[in-house]
This record gives C-alpha cells, sequence and structure tokens, in this order.
C-alpha cells in the first residue's frame, strides 16, 4: 500500500505543478518560482495533500545530480584553469559573510558560535537555481556566468569543512587535528577519483560505442554520473558536486554531446521536484505569525549576500558589471545550507523555532532569485556611475593605454576563438585592430605577446572611448553575454553614428533584437551551422559549388528570414531538385 500511496502523491505533485507552472509561465514569470509554489501549496504547511516528504527528497535528489550533471558536461574542463582566478573571489565571499553574521549575531545577544554557524548557513548560494537560470538564459559562458559557476564550486567544496566544524562549535567532540584529517583524507579521495575516471572513463565509453547500443550507452552513462557522485559522498563530498565532477570528466569525450542528449529528458523530470521538494519546506505559519522580523531578515540576507559576492570579486580584480551579475545571482540561501541546518538543529546551535525562521527566509530568497537575475543588469549599469572608482578593478601589471592614437581601425570585443581568429586574420592583411577582454590573466599573457588588447568593460563609453571608437571603422562583438553585448551596441551606436557594428549570437531569435539596438550585421551560430550542413548536403549531391554559394548567399541577404518565417521555403531550398545540367557526371 506505501507504494501506492506513493503514486499517488507524485500523481498530486505533478498535477498540481502542471496547472500553477502553466498560469506562472502566462504571467510571464519563471517556471522554477511556480514549481516552488506549488510545493508550498502541496506539502505539510500547506494544503496537507502530500505528508510524506521523505520520498520526493530522493527524487529531488536525483534530479539535482543529473543538473549539475550536465552543466559539468556543458562547462568543459576548458574553463577549469579560470577558476584559479574565482578561487579567491569565493573564499572571500565565504569569510566576509561569515565574519558579518558573526558580528550581526552577537550585536544581537547570539553567542559566537551560533553566530559563526549562522554565517555557515548564509555563506552557501543555491547551486541547482543558479545555474539552472543562467543555463536557460544562454549566459554559461558570459563572464559573470563563468564567475557564479566558480564561486559555487568553492562554495560546495566548503561544505565539507563546515559539516566537520559544526559539531565542534557545539562543542560535541572533534579537534583541529581530526578536522586536518578528514580534510586530507578527502582531497585525496577526490584526486584519486579525478586521476583514474579521467583514463578510464574514454576507455570504457570508447568500447561501449563500438557495441553499437543505444541503451548499453545511457546506462554506462547513468552509471559514470552516479558511480562518480557515489565515490565523491565517501569523501565527504555532495552528490551534486560529484555529478558536477563527473560531467567535467566527461566534457572531455568526444561522446559528451550525446550524453548529454540521452539525459536531458530524465533531468528535467527529476529536476521539477527538486524545487517542489524546496518548495514544501516552506512554512505559511512562520510568515504570518512573523511577517515583519522574516521580512527583514530576507532583505538583509538578500543585500548583504549581493553586497559581500560582489564586493569580494572587486576587490580580486574582477570588473564592476560581472561582479555585481554574480553577486545578485547569488543573493540567496542554498540547498546544501539545509542539509547543514538540519546538522545545526541536532547539535544544538539551531534551536527549533530558529530552524523553522532560517527554513521560511531562506525559501523566500529562492522564490525571489529569478527576478533578482531579471533585474540585475539595470542595477549593474547604474552602478556604472561609481565608475571614478575604476582604478580599483583593474588588474595590476596591465598596459591601460593604446600607444598610439588609431584610426579606421576596428574594435574586437572578447578574446575567444571567435576574437583570435579575427585578430589573426587582421593582423596578416594588415589591418589595424585593438582587442578588448575582461579576463585580467588573458589581457596580461597576451600583452606580453605584443598583441595589441586592453582590459575593459565594452559596455562603458569611457573603455571605448579610450579605443577610439570615434574614429573606428568596425566594431565586432565576439562575447558570450547577450545583455551585455545588446548594451555595447546601443553604447557604440550613440557615439559612432557610422561604424560598422557585427554581432554574434548563439540564437536565431536574437537577431531581431540586436539589429534594432543597433547592429548592422548579425551572425547566429547556430543558423551558419545549419547553412554548414545543408552545404555539405548539397555537396553529397554534387551540386556545383556556385549553386551551394548562391543559395547560402540568398538566405544571409535576406536576413536569415527564410528560416524564422517557417519550415516550408527552409524545405524547399534544401529539397529542390536538381536538374541533370547542375549535375558533374
Amino acid at each position: 500500500m506505501s507504494e501506492i500511496a506513493f503514486l499517488r502523491d507524485l500523481v498530486v505533485l505533478f498535477s498540481v505543478s502542471i496547472v500553477v507552472v502553466y498560469f506562472f509561465v502566462k504571467l510571464g514569470l519563471p517556471a522554477v518560482v511556480g514549481f516552488v509554489v506549488a510545493g508550498a501549496m502541496v506539502g505539510p504547511y500547506g494544503l496537507d495533500f502530500v505528508q510524506d516528504v521523505s520520498h520526493v527528497d530522493v527524487f529531488a535528489e536525483i534530479g539535482v545530480v543529473l543538473l549539475l550533471f550536465t552543466i559539468g558536461v556543458e562547462f568543459s574542463l576548458a574553463h577549469v584553469p579560470s577558476l584559479r582566478a574565482v578561487l579567491g573571489s569565493g573564499l572571500l565571499q565565504i569569510g566576509s559573510t561569515i565574519a558579518l553574521s558573526a558580528a550581526a549575531g552577537l550585536a544581537f545577544g547570539l553567542q559566537l558560535n551560533q553566530g559563526i554557524f549562522w554565517g555557515f548557513l548564509t555563506a552557501m548560494s543555491s547551486t541547482a537555481i543558479v545555474l539552472k537560470m543562467i543555463a536557460d538564459r544562454g549566459e554559461m559562458n558570459s563572464p559573470h556566468g563563468r564567475l557564479s559557476t566558480g564561486i559555487l564550486i568553492v562554495q560546495d567544496f566548503a561544505v565539507l569543512p563546515m559539516m566537520l566544524l559544526t559539531p565542534v562549535l557545539a562543542h560535541q567532540g572533534g579537534s583541529a587535528a581530526s578536522v586536518v584529517w578528514s580534510l586530507g583524507k578527502a582531497i585525496i579521495l577526490v584526486t584519486v577519483i579525478l586521476i583514474t575516471a579521467r583514463f578510464l572513463v574514454p576507455w570504457i565509453l570508447e568500447r561501449v560505442v563500438r557495441s553499437r547500443s543505444r541503451e548499453l550507452f545511457l546506462i554506462t552513462i547513468v552509471l559514470i554520473c552516479l558511480g562518480i557522485a557515489w565515490l565523491s559522498s565517501l569523501a565527504g563530498l555532495s552528490l551534486a558536486l560529484g555529478a558536477f565532477i563527473a560531467g567535467l570528466i566527461l566534457s572531455e569525450s568526444e561522446y559528451s554531446h550525446q550524453a548529454m542528449a540521452e539525459v536531458l529528458p530524465f533531468r528535467y523530470g527529476f529536476n521539477s521536484l527538486f524545487f517542489i521538494a524546496i518548495g514544501m519546506l516552506f512554512n505559511f505559519r512562520v510568515l504570518l505569525a512573523h511577517p515583519v522580523l522574516v521580512t527583514s531578515l530576507v532583505l538583509v540576507m538578500v543585500i548583504g549576500k549581493s553586497l559581500t559576492a560582489a564586493g569580494a570579486a572587486i576587490a580580486s580584480g574582477y570588473a564592476w558589471r560581472p561582479a555585481i551579475l554574480m553577486g545578485m545571482a547569488l543573493a540567496q540561501v542554498g540547498e546544501f545550507s539545509f542539509i547543514l541546518s538540519k546538522v545545526g538543529k541536532d547539535v544544538g546551535l539551531l534551536s527549533l523555532d530558529s530552524f523553522q525562521l532560517f527554513l521560511a527566509v531562506s525559501v523566500l530568497t529562492l522564490l525571489l532569485t529569478p527576478f533578482l537575475i531579471e533585474i540585475a543588469p539595470r542595477i549593474a549599469r547604474r552602478a556604472e556611475a561609481i565608475q571614478r572608482l575604476h582604478h580599483w578593478t583593474r588588474p595590476s601589471g596591465l598596459v591601460e593605454e593604446p600607444p598610439v592614437r588609431l584610426r579606421d581601425h576596428t574594435i574586437i570585443a572578447g578574446y575567444g576563438i571567435n576574437g583570435r581568429n579575427l585578430a589573426k586574420v587582421l593582423r596578416e592583411t594588415e589591418i589595424p585592430f585593438v582587442i578588448v577582454e575582461m579576463d585580467g590573466d588573458a589581457v596580461r599573457h597576451e600583452q606580453k605577446k605584443g598583441v595589441p588588447i586592453y582590459f575593459g568593460d565594452v559596455t562603458h563609453p569611457q573603455t571605448l572611448r579610450r579605443l577610439g571608437i570615434q574614429e573606428a571603422r568596425a566594431l565586432v562583438l565576439a562575447i558570450s553575454d547577450p545583455l551585455a553585448t545588446r548594451r555595447a551596441i546601443k553604447v557604440a551606436r550613440e557615439m559612432n553614428l557610422r561604424i560598422h557594428i557585427i554581432s554574434r549570437t548563439r540564437y536565431l531569435r536574437e537577431i531581431d533584437d540586436l539589429r534594432a539596438s543597433g547592429a548592422d550585421q548579425v551572425v547566429p551560430e547556430e543558423f551558419e551551422t545549419s547553412i554548414e550542413i545543408f552545404c555539405l548536403v548539397l555537396q553529397e549531391y554534387r551540386v556545383p559549388a556556385g549553386i551551394i554559394a548562391e543559395k547560402a548567399e540568398r538566405i544571409r541577404k535576406e536576413g536569415y528570414a527564410l528560416l524564422r518565417r517557417g519550415q516550408s521555403e527552409w524545405k524547399e531550398i534544401v529539397t529542390e531538385r536538381i536538374d541533370d545540367r547542375y549535375v558533374d557526371d
């Protein structure tokens, strides 16, 4: 009968979620918030339709594991070197949050150990929600996306020493030596897992793929994800962090894209249960009993975490814009804090009332996260008025100004693959150019090679003015941040009406917005890929190169309108009957 009751609970959860999320989407609100609200409605503190939350928690944990696994696959190990730069920001954010919480606790009559523990709870942010929101917005590879991911990873690793230190704070055994020994064992075990999996996983996948069995491939991917997550948990890390490590390992494999396609359907189903489970923790009675206290704590926590996270990034040399966007994205309390709060309640650092208060405040901060991420770009633009302090954010050891006054040159924003290739061609054709990049380490490294690259934010008028925007012929935006791209186009167009602006974008749907902002040409990556594919198909049918080039140019000249109007005209192009006179026998 318990199995039937559990099935009934799942039916109730998904039924209510469908209705709530449908109306949220219709109102233009994030689906994540709808899932949390649905969980609060049906949970033990709401309508009490679902009383046994433990089974839901198991599925929710699987959802988080799959989410972090797929994000790890998308993130790629190529980004790991950049995580070294965010290590200082992450540690500074955690340390400053703990220090401020301890000071606030002492001011309100808490003991020092209790204040420190509250710092542990508030220092963590929600890896699942933040990374999902950033991924949905296509900003994983943007400066603030990489910064947010790096700091979240630092926070997740910090959960282990916090778990070990909690009994010590409660004076229930443990010592500094035992904590250090436990950390050492965890580091050794994780290192062994990484090294072994790095060589073993490609070898296993290669033989599985040779079997040509899709079922075997799927089971192997799930085993790699859950197996590495489980082994990491033996080292004291969370299952989710272990799954992220598994994704990073798999990202270097040639089969990573197929693995992502196989796992995604499972991720979406289980992941919704995680957000529902978060909502089921919310106790409406706490909010009704202490509305002023709960509201005040939510505001203090959101503002305090935004300032400490952004301040830590700025102090570490990051520009204000990505720092502020990251700070507001990480302004909530994380899911691992819920686990840590239960430990604190068991050892006496949190009373039952404090525990319920913490849960209510935490869930409300999670609900605010999508809205904070939405308004963060506007807050970041307001903060640009304080750019008189810009020298505080500039990394040391950089050449700050172009050596000569440029004229009729090209400004390249972003020094990734596209920026590097363009710079190489311009150099070979002796066309003057200058590069602006937000990664201080990359700028410092390339300047030593003599590359005309400078640190700066392309969305800021002062940066464009220093690069000679008034005398430039072209501006190429090769950055991965959609919001920054749109902002940079508007600013550049206001400063130079004649400049030719070329922008890249990941998606076809962004073309109209970027052109409306002032871009002359927009190159969508997904569409250029489709052009390359149909060109290869026509080549296979031995269509002359001139005919293929004509059809590709036809689409580009019409501003990609054929694809946006629908599939009929696209089909007409690809499946057009080829006259025998075009076939070279």
